[in-house]
């Protein structure tokens, strides 16, 4: 470690360390590193072995290895073609001798010496007593970083390399790594056997070997699932002093007296959990999650019940303006009998229709108002609020609850929020933080099972068979594809829906109504459209995943989606449950290219099972976190190192030691615990004020 290197603080900008200029420092900061912090904290996706080494004679002609070669003549270039540039060189050892080639890398003549020895990595193919090694990564012997061990491999941007990002932190782990503080206390360290901080840090980025590699992972999940931990528990009781708008303990059995339908005992229990919420002083923060057609807006509309029998309004903020009308058409009635008022508040009303519902709104006249995005806006003041309801709680950030509760002028209001996407228990904890979960597990009775079925290109004539036999019957079809415009290089085979829309409308089905609907459609436009599609105005609907949350079409019998291997498997459940509303047998078909065998078993699950939760743990399995993580939850963490469908083992302890450490001091206030609490905060920083 040179002199300067012994400068570099934790806080030491990019910009200050060798070969980083204007154009790198602006590259690094798309990848948010803007310090030697950040580069210490921006962890390795994967780890290439460079460790086995051999002479020429020995190269195995599969695999990379590492070879020392001495060159042995100047490199010579020649141009095959335009665009096409060879260098090659010879490379000898004490046993043998070998081509190097590299393509379009004509500085290698400056750069490889003959005499000096270098140390190649790269695949050494044989044929017979020749060898050859094209494009290898090479060292000079006394200037060797990088081969001979597990190399990191990092997550990229344009402008910066594996190399130079390696180089980088690895010029900042000596005099850095010491100087991260080690913030778990010794004793939860000794309990879980977890490794130091420096030797984390250390070996994370540069594992001595496999061992090393495993013992710092092991500590770096531990702790960052450890702080999560102890925000979320944090998060909780902050609830827990906070006093909301209280309910009366009511007998549920004159609301069940509403209904023109029997509950399951989900819908019931479910009921049961959120009333007993709504009775406490702490105000309710729920999450319902239950499949498409389970039942949750009858939950809402139960607590919509309590509320307004204690005096209360309650507001349901939906993700779109075809949703908020459904649930109006379908609560308005429900609730009259007990003189409940709904109201409808959205974007597109006229200026005179908003004014009229904000008035009775703000007198009081209305108990249940359902809208969009607009119950947000300026003016639309409650009298006496005391519940939100969001529908498909994925589609909206923490942040925008926060805006709709803040109406609450009379304490916290409850919250209760629902969502079709299942999730799996552990991962609903991480991604909605402070909610208490209820889950609705079965479908109401009488549901006829959604047949599903996975063909590849092949069988695509008798697929358009079969969607004209539905049309014939009187149905409606769904035609979902993965992308809105063409795509060039590797996507070029997905399905474009502006593209395929066209081929159907003038090739495949002339004499059918086709129609298109996308996400970069203006909001009228696609309601235009779905609302001709609810009305029985078109045969079929092409479409991106917006319709995944969507109007309600008991006619819908069939879903067909292109390219199936593109989507999660949650996803594709929530589109199949776009179809199997009415009293028709409903089909899915998933076209799919895939040829791995991975693949297809993936999409075969689907075919197997129609429960979600299942569903949604094969995804966790399979595909990893990232599909629950589509839409970001504002103020929630994003976790660095921790993989939620792996590290489930560690998880669990880790909240355990959270759970021992506040329950010897609950808000982290002791000095010894004061860096902690920072870095809790420092976790959860895209909403500060989150612990406030």
């Amino acid at each position: 470690m040179n002199g300067e290197d012994a400068a570099l603080t934790l806080s030491s900008a990019v910009e200050t360390l060798p070969g980083v200029g204007e154009a790198r420092t602006k590259a690094l900061a798309r990848l948010n590193l803007h310090t030697a912090e950040d580069l210490l904290r921006y962890f390795p996706r994967d780890y290439e072995d460079r460790r086995k080494c051999c002479s020429i004679q020995e190269a195995p002609g599969q695999g990379a290895v590492c070879i020392w070669g001495m060159v042995a003549e100047s490199p010579r270039c020649s141009r095959i073609r335009k665009g096409l540039e060879l260098t090659k060189v010879k490379v000898v050892d004490d046993t043998s001798a070998m081509t190097v080639t590299f393509f379009n890398q004509s500085y290698i003549h400056q750069v490889l010496q003959p005499g000096e020895r270098y140390l190649f990595f790269g695949r050494a193919e044989r044929e017979g007593s020749w060898v050859q090694m094209s494009n290898p990564v090479f060292e000079r012997e006394d200037r060797v970083q990088f081969l001979g061990r597990l190399m990191p491999i990092y997550p990229l941007t344009a402008g910066i390399s594996n190399r130079l990002l390696a180089g980088l932190i690895r010029r900042c782990i000596d005099p850095c790594a010491g100087q991260i503080p080690e913030l778990l206390p010794s004793e939860i360290r000794g309990e879980y056997q977890l490794a130091q901080s420096e030797f984390s840090y250390r070996n994370i980025h540069f594992p001595a070997d496999e061992n090393a590699l495993a013992l710092a992972r092991r500590r770096l999940i531990f702790e960052e699932l450890f702080y999560l931990s102890c925000g979320l528990t944090l998060l909780r009781s902050r609830r827990t002093g906070a006093e909301g708008p209280v309910c009366a303990a009511l007998s549920l059995a004159p609301f069940y007296d509403l209904l023109p339908f029997s509950l399951t005992d989900a819908q019931r229990r479910t009921m049961e959990e959120a009333a007993a919420d709504l009775a406490q002083v702490r105000p309710m923060n729920r999450l319902v999650q239950g499949d498409v057609g389970s039942g949750k807006t009858v939950v809402a509309a139960a607590c919509a019940w309590i509320a307004h029998q204690s005096g209360w309004q309650s507001a349901l903020m939906a993700p779109t303006e075809l949703l908020a009308a459904q649930h109006v058409r379908s609560l308005a009635p429900l609730l009259a009998p007990a003189g409940m008022k709904v109201g409808l508040l959205t974007g597109s009303m006229t200026a005179k229709e908003k004014r009229t519902v904000r008035a009775a709104l703000a007198a009081g006249e209305i108990h249940l108002l359902i809208g969009t995005h607009a119950l947000l806006s300026q003016g639309v003041d409650f009298a006496r609020l005391g519940l939100v309801i969001t529908d498909e709680q994925h589609r909206f950030g923490v942040d925008q609850r926060a805006a709709l509760s803040a109406k609450g002028i009379h304490g916290v209001p409850n919250v209760l929020v629902m969502s079709a996407t299942p999730i799996p228990r552990t991962l609903a904890l991480i991604i909605y933080g402070d909610l208490d979960v209820s889950v609705i597990d079965t479908l109401p009775p009488g549901r006829t099972p959604i047949e599903t079925y996975v063909i590849g290109e092949d069988k695509r004539q008798r697929m358009y068979q079969f969607v004209r036999r539905q049309v014939r019957a009187g149905r409606q079809v769904y035609l979902v594809c993965p992308a809105v415009e063409e795509h060039t290089g590797q996507q070029q085979d997905l399905k474009a829906v502006t593209a395929y829309t066209q081929e159907l409308q003038t090739q495949v089905f002339p004499d059918l109504r086709v129609a298109l609907v996308h996400g970069k459609l203006r909001p009228k436009e696609k309601d235009f459209v779905m609302s001709a599609f609810a009305a029985g105005e078109i045969d079929i609907l092409v479409s991106t995943t917006v319709i995944e949350v969507g109007v309600d079409v008991p006619n819908a019998a069939l879903m067909v989606v292109e390219n199936a291997e593109r989507f999660g498997l949650s996803q594709l459940h929530q589109l199949r449950g776009r179809v199997g509303r009415g009293p028709y047998q409903s089909y899915c078909i998933l076209m799919s290219n895939a040829r791995n065998q991975e693949s297809i078993a993936r999409l075969k699950v689907l075919k197997e099972t129609t429960d979600g939760f299942r569903i949604a743990e094969e995804d966790l399995k399979l595909r990893g976190p990232g599909d629950f993580f589509g839409q970001r939850q504002h103020g929630l963490p994003q976790l660095q190192i921790a993989d939620l469908a792996g590290d489930t083992r560690i998880l669990k302890q880790a909240q355990e030691a959270a759970q021992q450490l506040l329950a010897q001091d609950p808000d982290l206030s002791q000095p010894a615990h004061q860096p902690l609490l920072d870095r809790v905060r420092r976790l959860f920083a895209e909403n500060p004020d989150i612990f406030n």
